[in-house]
Formats: C-alpha cells, structure tokens, sequence
C-alpha cells in the first residue's frame, strides 16, 4: 500500500459520541465525546484524525463532532443538463480521498472506469469501477460506500454501481503527473 504518515496538527476535542472507521482495518466504532485527538488530514469534506494512537475516519456529516462545518449538499442548476452532470460526478469523485493519501482517488489513477447514462424510470445512473492502492485494504469497502453516497448526493443521479476491481492491479504510473509531484513520487 502506498501509505503515508502525517505529523499530527490541529488539536480536537470530541463534543458528542461520533461514529469513526479505523483506519486501515475499514472497523465502525464509536470515539466517546470527550475523545482528544489531532488532525492529521482535512480534504474532500472528510476528516483523518489520531486518537490514542490510531487514526479514524470522520465523515463529513458528523464534522460537527470536533468542530467543524459539515459537508454542504451538492447544488446543480434547475435544468442542469447531462453535460453538468458529468462534470458533477467528476468533482465529487475529486472529493473522494484514501484517509492516509493527501490525493484524491482520480488523481491516484483508482478510477478505472465512469459512466453516466439515463434509467427508464427517470434520473441518471452512474456505474463506477475503481480499485484501491493495495488489494488487501481494510479500507476498500469504506471507499466504495463513500463514493456512492456522494454520487447519489447529486441531484439527478437516481442511483450509483460501484465496482470495486483489481485488474489491472494499480501501481504507481496510473498517478496523474500532479499527484506525483504531490507524494514526491517520479
């Protein structure tokens, strides 16, 4: 797995009991208000954070629990057409962010595949095949479920398949040039 350490930042606080994942095992848990920890990565509206030594996913929508702004809902025009569409599937994928990797999934070369077409009993569907860094990710299925509830979050789309795929197997050349630079990766 390509995996990175972050030193830790800002300080937080758990205001009210908040549903985590454990990060790279994919477990549910519950951090108890009161829970003290740092943020060790902010993008894409979720939240990485150390706690007693283990780092845990926050979703954007329980931001609220260390003092943050939660995810706003995506906003499209009234009439938006399919070409927005797809530029909305697109920027949310951009949103999607492995909790130890400051890059997102598109940028990682995790998108294999994406396509938008109409169902007969209206809205959109997208289909989505993607793989991770390292097949054996605990984290795998958290990514598919976030990437879903953020492309069934767009207005229009009426419904999100998301595959998870290993082939072919991601390596380091799939990285588009700019996440490269990022991780320091040539």
């Amino acid at each position: 797995m390509l995996r990175m350490y972050f030193a830790s930042s800002e300080p937080v606080t758990f205001s009210r009991d908040c549903e985590a994942i454990l990060v790279p095992q994919g477990e549910r848990v519950v951090l108890p208000a009161g829970s003290q920890g740092y943020i060790t990565q902010a993008l894409g509206g979720s939240y990485t954070v150390y706690v007693e030594g283990n780092l845990f996913r926050i979703r954007g929508a329980d931001a609220d629990a260390i003092g943050k702004e939660p995810t706003p809902p995506v906003r499209l025009p009234e009439n938006a057409g399919e070409a927005e569409l797809k530029q909305a599937v697109w920027d949310q994928l951009r949103q999607c962010y492995d909790p130890e990797i400051p890059v997102n999934i598109v940028d990682l070369g995790l998108v294999y595949e994406c396509r938008l077409g109409k169902r007969e009993e209206g809205g959109y569907r997208v289909e989505v095949k993607m793989t991770l860094t390292a097949p054996g990710c605990g984290m795998g299925e958290v990514l598919v479920e976030e990437v879903r509830d953020r492309l069934e979050a767009i207005p229009g789309i009426a419904e999100a398949d998301v595959e998870l795929v290993f082939d072919p197997p991601w390596n380091r050349e799939m990285m588009s040039e700019a996440a490269r630079l990022e991780l320091g990766v040539f």
